[in-house]
């Protein structure tokens, strides 16, 4: 399922990498595209939106929605 989070803070390529990698801790089989510049991650993922959120949230970054 396709979710849309709107992620405060990314502002480079290793946040980029840091919210990449804690959302395939979550699920490896994730798809994952980042617009850094509109703060947008899109997530192809069959976990819940919550757990998908708490994993950017743990990384230092705002999910704002």
């Amino acid at each position: 399922m396709k979710q849309i989070f709107i992620v405060e803070g990314m502002t480079c390529g290793h946040c980029e990498k840091a919210v990449t990698k804690a959302l395939l801790a979550v699920d490896a089989q994730a798809k994952i595209v980042i617009d850094r510049t509109h703060n947008q991650v899109e997530v192809d993922s069959e976990q819940t939106r919550e757990a998908l959120a708490q994993a950017i949230a743990e990384e230092g970054y705002r999910v704002a929605a």
